[in-house]
């Protein structure tokens, strides 16, 4: 019986891995969302939506994970001569996924560097657009104005 957990759990672990190469896969797809200014910002929500996705998955997977060990801790730590290729394999994909979630963090980070970078300018362009429109508005408002003068006399004495 805990060889078949011990299967569960090692297929548990490289659903997780692929999951993880996915969140990977779409933090370069933020990268990209972020960089290219022809990229609109319904493609960087849409990416932050398959990440929310693959983020629950990943609390699912984990959670069952830690259930089906609570059940062959024991069994495991009594007889682990007995199942020593199936830990291994297990061990090996423990530090695959621990690899790939430090790629992760770093990721994140860069992206977040960027994110408020790309708000930094929207906001100056915002602000620019706001001058422009206060001064375009002033200058209607002044050529609105009336546009003949009253009547001066001018005389020619110095």
């Amino acid at each position: 019986m805990p060889e078949t957990y011990l299967s569960i759990m090692l297929q548990s672990l490289r659903k997780k891995e692929e999951v993880l190469d996915e969140i990977i896969r779409l933090d370069d797809l933020q990268k990209e969302t972020l960089t290219d200014p022809s990229r609109r910002a319904d493609e960087f929500d849409k990416t932050v939506e398959d990440k929310s996705a693959c983020i629950e998955q990943l609390e699912q997977l984990d959670s069952g994970f830690e259930k089906l060990y609570a059940q062959v801790e024991e069994e495991l730590a009594a007889n682990s001569g007995a199942h020593a290729e199936e830990i291994r394999q297990i061990q090996e994909k423990i530090r695959s996924i621990t690899d790939k979630s430090v790629r992760i963090q770093a990721q994140e980070a860069r992206n977040k560097d960027l994110m408020m970078r790309k708000f930094d300018i929207v906001k100056k362009q915002a602000k620019d657009v706001r001058l422009n429109s206060k001064a375009i508005t002033g200058y209607y408002q002044t050529m609105k104005g009336p546009v003949s003068l009253e009547p001066h006399y001018l005389d020619g004495k110095k």
